[in-house]
């Protein structure tokens, strides 16, 4: 009888995997996003 343990979120280990895939990537995005607006604002008015 195969286990069907789930953790404290309710997901299981491979529903995880998926989830934790897409939110670093996602959260890749934004950092990538963030850096490249700082970039552009920097270049228009330096702030140091």
């Amino acid at each position: 009888m195969a286990e069907n343990t789930k953790s404290q979120s309710g997901l299981s280990d491979d529903e995880a995997k998926e989830f934790h895939g897409f939110f670093a990537s996602s959260m890749g995005a934004f950092v990538g996003v963030a850096l490249f607006a700082h970039i552009l604002a920097w270049a228009w008015r330096p702030w140091l």
